[in-house]
């Protein structure tokens, strides 16, 4: 299993039917003068590379919901850009490609965890598979082009820049794995999502892919230059240093910056309007046309947010008081008219509540801004909503963010995904379901299956969307009454 590629030999192994490479350098290691800059490709090596064990993750906080989604922040180094391919074969054919962006809010994550095994989707699907790792948090996207000068014009989407790098491996070397370069599908959960949306915009990466896939995230979460100059300018505070010193940066183990920045806020270290890699808000730019040629699936989970109040202890104290603060202090100027639009009674101020709103507002409206715009330039969208509901810890969890992805990648029986999924027989139908809706998606750009009901493009009259749960169905407009309430808010 010994592949060329351009920039030298590979070496990988045969796992369970499946040709797997782990570890393929796509990029020059980001350290000291390369941090905070664009990726540069590889050097050629002479000797042949052993790909068989995956490479260091980026470096990355420890976070309990990533670890119970079973992200192991092991074997950290900043030298952290590589990538990992399963394929069925050797030969020459050329078969779809499927080219995974993992989540983890931008700062946590891999392409090298268990739920990510490329191994199902190759053997199902006749595709190659592709994961890498790319630049999180503060290495991945601190923006210093306002406080360092022109050399930093780039750094505040560095991470962004990585998943581009990666893309052009695998156009140009994808070939030699039995891959198609001209067939390849880009798809990602949560901010991996959010990354699918600000490539499909980005004019940096025209042409790398053909069609996309956005697991509960979209276009939305971007930041623009004072924003992300502020949170610069923060961070350089925490570290003592002013803006004349910004070389040192380069300098400080990657562990301090990580520790650092910590003391921001949740997601606010994000792809960010440079006006380089981003020109616009990744919406503007999707309005004027930027993927109208690129056919989307785009979802949500019925209760995302759950997964997030489910690990905060603020919930359980069930204090009404306490509570009523949080409803304030999350939505702060529009909670008057959020309440007016979703609120009877004060008591109705409860988890369920905020788990609504917050899947509403983070993920399910930008999701259906998303494909608002792309079916208005004609491109052919795909809607569905998660229902099926996890039998852990008693229910708890219901249709929570992140749920599906075992099932996408029909790695349910993987040790430790009972613990998110609970055990019911019901499991493995719904996976193989949603896996071959994935593979038939990769192949055409439609998601329609034989074991599905007939599933029509999303259109702005109908808006039908498959509902993936123990019976999948097809309905129209499932979340109306909140979408239309939402649109006045954000309307008003």
């Amino acid at each position: 299993m010994i592949i060329e590629t351009t920039y030298g030999k590979v070496k990988g192994q045969k796992e369970n039917d499946v040709y797997v490479w782990k570890g393929i350098p796509y990029a020059q290691s980001p350290i000291g003068p390369l941090r905070f800059r664009a990726p540069k490709p590889p050097e050629e090596w002479s000797d042949i590379k052993d790909c068989t064990e995956f490479g260091p993750i980026a470096y990355q906080p420890s976070l309990e919901i990533m670890n119970f989604l079973g992200t192991n922040p092991t074997n950290m180094s900043e030298d952290c850009l590589y990538l990992n391919i399963w394929s069925p074969s050797i030969d020459h054919k050329k078969r779809p490609v499927l080219v995974w962006i993992n989540g983890g809010a931008f700062i946590t994550g891999s392409g090298s965890s268990l739920i990510y095994d490329g191994s199902a989707f190759a053997k199902n699907g006749d595709v190659v598979v592709v994961t890498f790792n790319y630049r999180l948090g503060i290495l991945g996207f601190l923006h210093l082009a306002e406080l360092g000068g022109e050399e930093y014009s780039v750094s505040g989407n560095c991470g962004i820049l990585d998943q581009i790098a990666a893309l052009q491996w695998v156009k140009d070397n994808i070939g030699a794995f039995g891959g198609d370069p001209d067939q390849v599908t880009i798809f990602g959960e949560s901010a991996g999502a959010m990354s699918v949306g600000t490539l499909l915009a980005t004019p940096k990466a025209k042409g790398l892919f053909a069609k996309a896939i956005l697991q509960s995230g979209a276009a939305n979460h971007v930041i623009d230059l004072n924003q992300a100059t502020k949170n610069a300018e923060f961070l350089l505070n925490i570290l003592n240093m002013n803006k004349n010193e910004i070389k040192k940066l380069e300098e400080l183990p990657a562990e301090q910056l990580i520790e650092a920045s910590n003391k921001l806020p949740m997601m606010s270290l994000i792809p960010v309007i440079d006006g380089v890699v981003l020109p616009k808000h990744p919406k503007e730019l999707l309005k004027e046309g930027s993927a109208s040629n690129i056919p989307i699936l785009i979802g949500t989970n019925k209760d995302e947010y759950r997964l997030f109040t489910f690990f905060d202890p603020i919930w359980k104290k069930n204090d009404p008081i306490e509570i009523e603060k949080i409803f304030q202090r999350t939505f702060r100027n529009r909670w008057s008219a959020i309440a007016e639009q979703f609120t009877t009674d004060e008591r109705e101020l409860n988890q369920i509540l905020y788990d609504q709103l917050m899947t509403m507002i983070t993920f399910t409206s930008p999701a259906y801004q998303l494909a608002e715009l792309q079916v208005k330039n004609n491109a052919p969208v795909w809607m569905y909503r998660f229902d099926w509901e996890s039998r852990a810890f008693a229910g708890q969890l219901k249709s929570c963010h992140a749920l599906e992805i075992p099932f996408v990648w029909n790695t349910i029986n993987k040790p430790g995904i009972e613990n998110f999924t609970g055990i019911s027989p019901d499991r493995n139908e719904l996976a193989s379901k949603m896996h071959h809706a994935w593979i038939a998606f990769a192949r055409s750009g439609n998601p329609n299956t034989t074991d599905l009901p007939d599933w029509s493009s999303y259109d702005l009259d109908n808006r039908t969307t498959m509902i993936f749960d123990t019976m999948c169905k097809v309905t129209c407009d499932p979340d109306r009454d909140a979408r239309i309430k939402w649109e006045n808010i954000i309307n008003s």
